[in-house]
């Protein structure tokens, strides 16, 4: 899940900080769920989801297809 984190935030061309921004969390915070330090918590991983018009089962490497 990492990776699709890093990759859909650089291609929506956001910083971590504006993506902590809209998740209202600390930038340090967002950078580990992107690293994989910290497990995404589900009601932040279903906002990801919808900011980025894709499904959840994208968002967390279960499949390919975007929706």
């Amino acid at each position: 899940m990492r990776n699709r984190l890093r990759d859909l935030r650089e291609d929506a061309d956001l910083t971590q900080t504006q993506v902590a921004q809209m998740l209202l969390c600390d930038q340090s915070l967002y950078s580990k769920y992107e690293r994989g330090e910290r497990e995404l918590p589900l009601g932040l991983a279903i906002k990801l989801a919808d900011f980025y018009h894709v499904s959840l089962d994208y968002l967390v490497g279960r499949s390919d297809v975007q929706k």
